[in-house]
């Protein structure tokens, strides 16, 4: 790499493009001749509160108001959704080392195949045999929302499907389970007023990107740049 701007040779850095290295030269000497920078000053935290405070000066970022947030809202109904839940109750066959893999699993379809026939009989079952302490509670383990489970537990609890058992063992690393999904309660949209702080948030985040791109371009017009293209860039400008 061999990119100067107005003279000053760019040093490579392994973690930054050459486009976000040019951009931020620009803005060094941007700061320096506003007086928010000494030239001489290397230290890197010193020269990122300059930079800083030239952006808090010089790019101006309108707040976004209630229509706005407003349409933004409206145009975008799955960013605002209180997550799934689902009530469940589970029948544990747990591995462990006494007992061949096979046979534990062989137990787990057994069991589900006589289920299947007669569901009525899971909580009885669940205190019977399963290996978690949920079956003291008939199996029951409450509401689940995401996050909750490990992912193959989850990924069978929230596919699309009806209440009811689960045709299928789902083996997870604690073992393999037989899955009872009482109840879905789907996510709801949350209000327009819970959420408008947070869509304030994001809209300023994106307008501020944009104009600090313009900036850096402004800026980039009035500079002399050997080595690179800034208007050719695929890179991001800013980060």
């Amino acid at each position: 790499m061999n990119i100067r701007i107005n003279g000053v040779a760019i040093a490579p850095a392994p973690d930054q493009t050459a486009e976000l290295l040019t951009a931020r030269e620009l803005l060094r000497q941007r700061a320096v001749v506003t007086g928010f920078l000494k030239d001489e000053v290397n230290d890197q935290d010193e020269i990122d509160q300059a930079l800083e405070t030239l952006l808090g000066r010089e790019v101006v970022t309108p707040t976004p108001n209630l229509d706005e947030c407003q349409r933004y809202y409206d145009n975008n109904p799955g960013e605002f959704l209180s997550g799934d839940l689902v009530h469940a109750r589970h029948i544990l066959f747990q591995v462990t080392k006494a007992t061949p893999i096979p046979e534990i699993r062989a137990k787990a379809e057994q069991t589900l195949n006589g289920l299947l026939a007669n569901p009525e009989r899971f909580a009885e079952v669940a205190r019977e045999l399963s290996n978690c302490p949920s079956g003291q509670q008939d199996g029951n383990l409450g509401q689940i929302s995401r996050g909750d489970m490990v992912p193959e537990f989850e990924a069978a609890l929230f596919r699309l499907a009806p209440t009811g058992l689960l045709p299928e063992i789902v083996k997870t690393r604690f073992g393999f389970h037989i899955i009872s999904v009482d109840r879905r309660i789907p996510g709801e949209k949350m209000p327009f007023d819970m959420v408008r702080a947070k869509i304030e948030k994001r809209l300023i985040g994106k307008v501020e990107e944009k104009a600090i791109r313009q900036y850096i371009s402004v800026l980039a017009a009035q500079a002399k740049i050997e080595g690179i293209d800034l208007e050719a860039a695929s890179s991001p400008l800013v980060q």
